[in-house]
């Protein structure tokens, strides 16, 4: 018997595990102190440890991918790093939880450049931007998800089981991903063959400024959202008082507002051609409410809902981030541009744990919330600086189609 399910939600799904599995360990922090034996910068470098495995091998596996194809990949992807955390839970331990972390890193590298090449070469250019939205949506969603399910399970049945669900989780994507007769099943693994152009020439289109701009926008944004998404329910407990319920419920409702954001960005991006504009603005108002959250010792509704409020901001310029780091990919490239790109993601990963750890430690909870605040300041500077550049480079252009 055929089983039909289309390419977008298998690839949505690989996704979901993706951003589930960046966020366990964040999920658990609160309970990892005791049942490790360490403390935040311990459990920081350990984040440091998937980010810096992910940021140094991610740009190879855009290459591997575009040589020999996104579907093997993703599928090892999926398979490596649902093992990598069922090897922490069955081996509890400070050492097998960074080799743990490192092979999770390695697993994590393929999903960016292997999803977004499944998804520009097989799916239908008019609709590509919203499969993008609905693609960052499933891996916001995962993220979201992450500390409802993983610390509802550690604290029921012990942290161990909690990274065991996290890969019983990868296991049943895997699965769904490896159905015969699926729209993956019949993706070919030989790329395409890309555009013609000399080996010099496609090395400099990858290192491009706007490549390197997006690399930088990609790190900024990092950190923006990773002080949140990571050392938040561990600032409001240390610094505001809050309790674990309250924290990790603030937690939550940032992360699933920040999936629903995507959507409504990916409306917003379909609407309207200002897409530096736009992002700008949302990070700009997300910043006032993070120095919100750091000075204003907020109630515990009232929290949730500014915290909501910031997430489904930081959601919105997703899809507008994504369409342009396509625009600049050549063809048959796609693997390659995503996954250096996709490094300025782990470049942030891996400078913001240890850090943020730190602050933690030395008595500075609300720092966190200064932080992020911080970042996405320079996120809305750097956003309108790519805005201003393009805006002359379509002047530029204008003039000179008007000359011929």
């Amino acid at each position: 018997m055929t089983i039909r399910i289309g390419l977008l939600p298998q690839v949505a799904a690989a996704h979901f595990v993706s951003h589930l599995h960046i966020m366990v360990l964040a999920a658990l922090f609160p309970l990892l102190p005791a049942f490790l034996n360490v403390d935040y910068v311990a459990l920081g470098l350990a984040l440091s440890v998937f980010n810096i495995v992910t940021a140094l091998v991610q740009a190879p596996m855009g290459f591997a991918v575009d040589r020999h194809g996104a579907r093997r990949l993703l599928l090892m992807a999926l398979a490596l790093g649902s093992c990598s955390f069922l090897l922490i839970a069955l081996l509890p331990g400070y050492t097998c939880l960074l080799v743990g972390m490192a092979l999770a890193g390695v697993a994590n590298a393929v999903y960016h450049p292997a999803d977004y090449a499944l998804l520009s070469r097989h799916i239908n250019p008019a609709h590509i931007g919203k499969a993008f939205s609905v693609h960052t949506f499933a891996g916001f969603l995962g993220a979201a998800v992450a500390p409802v399910l993983l610390l509802g399970v550690a604290v029921a049945s012990g942290p161990a089981m909690a990274f065991a669900t996290a890969a019983l989780v990868g296991f049943a994507a895997l699965a769904l991903l490896l159905i015969p007769g699926s729209a993956l099943a019949q993706v070919s693994d030989t790329p395409p063959a890309p555009a013609p152009k000399p080996v010099q020439a496609q090395r400099v289109a990858l290192l491009s400024p706007m490549i390197i701009s997006l690399t930088l926008l990609f790190v900024l944004l990092n950190l923006s959202t990773g002080a949140i998404e990571k050392f938040s329910v561990a600032a409001l407990m240390q610094g505001q008082g809050v309790a674990l319920y309250w924290a990790n419920s603030a937690l939550t409702a940032f992360l699933f507002a920040s999936a629903f954001g995507v959507l409504a960005g990916g409306a917003l991006a379909d609407r309207t051609q200002r897409h530096g504009v736009v992002a700008a603005s949302a990070f700009a108002v997300a910043c006032v409410l993070m120095l919100l959250v750091a000075t204003a010792g907020l109630s515990e509704p009232l929290l949730l809902a500014v915290l909501g409020a910031a997430g489904f901001l930081t959601g919105v310029i997703a899809p507008s981030r994504d369409m342009l780091v396509r625009a600049a990919a050549t063809k048959g490239a796609e693997g390659k541009t995503f996954g250096i790109v996709s490094t300025g993601f782990n470049i942030g990963g891996a400078i913001g744990p240890v850090g943020f750890g730190w602050l933690l430690d030395q008595g500075h909870p609300n720092a966190i919330f200064w932080a992020s605040a911080a970042f996405m300041g320079l996120t809305v500077a750097l956003t309108l600086l790519q805005e201003w550049v393009m805006a002359r480079q379509r002047k530029v252009t204008a003039l000179q189609l008007s000359f011929k």
